[in-house]
């Protein structure tokens, strides 16, 4: 018979026993105790909450990566319900949109607009750090204004493909994570916090098409149209690059 160090209760000994009997066993505290609770949830319906919880508000900023028409996209954007602002960079050249209800600027240096316009450097002078105004009739309007619009973009992000799995918990800038998958993976990923509202926090997407992180979620900030002195109204189609 085992005996009992002084100062020591049966009770206390027996807590220590099943203790160190969990530790042999490999046994774990549980990875969702006081989380959202979502990581025990099936992926279906994570993908359904986390959809939820980013309609559930309208700011968010978003960075990253998208590739679309065999084209890549870098970009860091804060979106809110009345447009959205910040940089999108491609085949090294940056530029900044912004985005006030249906007026749309891109605003860039002489090179890029000189870029844009063959050899007219006088016309890419006049437009270097400009905001101009981007006629809705002109193509680039579709595809640019299309980033800086949180439900446009949102919609079509936030869908995996293919049979949905969980795959294990994760971290993303110290946050807990609940990792979703499609096809194990070739549909893409996407974590999702296990702190507060279930809102994605990562995505990469299937088929090589880009990594986006995503913070702020219901962080207000204003987007203001530039002023006038800046802009520019360059007319019914923008140079053609």
């Amino acid at each position: 018979m085992t005996a009992i160090a002084p100062g020591r209760t049966p009770r206390a000994v027996l807590v220590t026993a099943v203790c160190a009997l969990a530790v042999l066993m490999g046994c774990s505290e549980d990875p969702d105790a006081g989380t959202n609770g979502v990581g025990k949830l099936s992926a279906d319906v994570i993908q359904s909450k986390t959809r939820a919880a980013a309609t559930s508000v309208a700011t968010v900023r978003m960075a990253g990566t998208v590739v679309t028409s065999g084209r890549t996209y870098e970009l860091d954007m804060r979106l809110n319900a009345d447009g959205g602002t910040g940089s999108v960079t491609s085949k090294g050249a940056t530029f900044q949109l912004v985005r006030v209800g249906k007026t749309l600027y891109l605003q860039a240096d002489a090179g890029f607009w000189n870029h844009a316009d063959g050899s007219d450097t006088a016309a890419a002078g006049k437009l270097d750090g400009k905001y101009v105004k981007v006629p809705r009739s002109d193509p680039a309007y579709k595809k640019f204004s299309g980033f800086t619009d949180k439900d446009v973009l949102l919609s079509g992000l936030l869908t995996l493909h293919g049979s949905l799995a969980t795959d294990g918990h994760h971290e993303q800038s110290g946050t807990p994570t609940i990792r979703i998958t499609g096809d194990k993976g070739s549909g893409g990923t996407l974590d999702v916090s296990l702190h507060g509202k279930p809102y994605p926090l990562r995505l990469e997407r299937g088929g090589g098409a880009g990594t986006l992180t995503f913070s702020d979620w219901g962080k207000d900030f204003s987007v203001a149209e530039p002023e006038k002195g800046d802009t520019v109204d360059y007319g019914k189609q923008l140079p053609t690059s």
